[in-house]
């Protein structure tokens, strides 16, 4: 994300400014998030959509207005990408994946697209991974077993955040 940021900021000060909005309203949602989601094993509809309609335009337009309108499709396809994704995970396998899941890989789709598939794909392999690290961990120290039902909201996000900040290009 950095990487994009420094690259907008010389020619497209708008977009910088539209993007570096859009960085800092996904880390409050993303903290709002994992926090109710450990406590409730929810993700609120009423914190997700807003977020979705306030990134998708935001980032399109950004993208826009720097006059790449390749990042605005990838943008877009992203975040659908990502959603069908986790909708098929849910249809596989309903106790292992929760709605809210879904709808929140709608936003990560919309952030994680706009700076490029290689991070769609390495933010969705981190969420796995450190779920899964989690989930071990559980059964190690006897806390859980596989059965053991996680909040996985904050995987998500901790994945897509470690992709916006470690994943260049």
């Amino acid at each position: 994300m950095i990487v994009r940021l420094s690259g907008l900021l010389p020619g497209h000060p708008v977009s910088w400014w539209m993007t570096a909005l859009a960085c800092g309203y996904f880390v409050l949602v993303a903290v709002r998030l994992s926090v109710i989601d450990i406590r409730t094993h929810l993700l609120p509809n009423r914190i997700i959509f807003p977020a979705c309609a306030a990134a998708g335009p935001v980032l399109v337009l950004a993208c826009l207005l720097s006059g790449d309108a390749a990042a605005a499709a990838r943008t877009v396809l992203a975040a659908v990408a990502l959603w069908c994704f986790y909708l098929g995970l849910r249809l596989l396998h309903p106790a292992g994946m929760g709605m809210g899941d879904v709808k929140l890989a709608l936003l990560l789709g919309l952030d994680l697209g706009f700076l490029g598939w290689s991070q769609v794909l390495y933010g969705t392999v981190a969420a796995f991974l450190l779920g899964g690290v989690w989930g071990v961990a559980l059964i190690v120290t006897r806390r859980g077993n596989g059965r053991t039902q996680i909040p996985f909201g904050p995987f998500m996000l901790g994945g897509a955040l470690a992709s916006m900040l470690l994943v260049s290009g």
